[in-house]
């Protein structure tokens, strides 16, 4: 019998393909044959995390609970639970992940939208899964007395939100009144009066000493003859009746003005040399500007 001859079978590489192969691993183009590799290599990491990343989110291990994001202790004035309350307003109960590339972008813009927030200064992610938010809180500083109940601002004029004050606690605060007007928005922004804003400011200055002044409520002098867009003068009066006149609002920019913290001085100065805001005879008349200026002790 004569010798079975032997066939090979040769792969057949098409021609284009081929070439494709020769140009790339052909002299002085190695590099741009690792490139290729590489971004081959990349592009499918890239497919197989857009199949996992779903799963890998939902995970346990790199889950974001309500409870892990911890947020600068509340101060005494705010009863709410801000988290909760942010969580929910912001629909934030659907599972966040530590590895969002907006997680950090969500708890920013929903924190900033809580009306006890003033600021929100940072955002930072940890390990494990949690994350810190720094806030700002606002502080109440009065009472806006209007038809109905009084309303709580904080030294900008921002209405805070009523229901997070007792009756007790908000007779502790001094009061503005003779305001006409009603908030020009929701809880949160600013009331919109010129007049709130400023009475608002003349109670921060005053919140230190306000008790030991034994003050009462603060009111808008009212001028008929005041033009439209003249800024309003401030009164204050004490608990025994005593009309003092502040002036200006701290705010302003009127040169001949003194500074909240000189008004605040020579009301002080007043009560060390009296003893009390109030004449010997009961109620009287006071002007902050002429009132002698604090004595510093030497």
């Amino acid at each position: 019998m004569g010798a079975t001859k032997k066939t090979t079978k040769t792969l057949h590489v098409p021609r284009r393909l081929k070439e494709l192969l020769t140009y790339l691993w052909g002299p002085g183009r190695t590099g741009t044959a690792a490139v290729l590799l590489l971004i081959f290599f990349t592009s499918g990491v890239v497919a197989v995390w857009r199949h996992v990343r779903p799963h890998v989110l939902a995970s346990g291990q790199y889950t974001v609970a309500q409870e892990k994001v911890l947020i600068t202790p509340l101060p005494n004035w705010i009863h709410a639970d801000v988290r909760a309350e942010v969580f929910r307003d912001a629909s934030l109960d659907g599972p966040l992940s530590i590895l969002d590339d907006d997680l950090s972008e969500r708890l920013y813009e929903a924190f900033s939208l809580h009306p006890w927030v003033a600021k929100v200064q940072q955002v930072r992610r940890r390990s494990p899964a949690r994350v810190e938010v720094e806030l700002v809180y606002r502080r109440p500083v009065c009472m806006v007395d209007v038809p109905g109940e009084p309303l709580p601002v904080d030294a900008d004029g921002v209405l805070l939100p009523n229901g997070d004050f007792s009756p007790v606690e908000k007779n502790a605060y001094p009061h503005l009144m003779g305001i006409d007007t009603v908030p020009m928005g929701p809880v949160g922004q600013r009331w919109g009066d010129g007049r709130v804003a400023g009475g608002a400011e003349i109670a921060a200055a005053l919140a230190a000493v306000w008790q030991q002044l034994k003050l009462d409520r603060i009111v808008p002098a009212t001028h008929l003859a005041m033009a439209a867009n003249a800024e309003p003068t401030y009164l204050l009066y004490t608990r025994g009746g005593t009309r003092i006149v502040w002036g200006l609002a701290p705010g302003s920019k009127a040169p001949e003005e003194a500074p909240a913290a000189e008004k605040v001085g020579r009301l002080l100065q007043y009560v060390a040399d009296h003893g009390t805001l109030d004449g010997r005879g009961g109620p009287q008349e006071l002007d902050i500007h002429t009132l002698p200026a604090l004595r510093t002790k030497s």
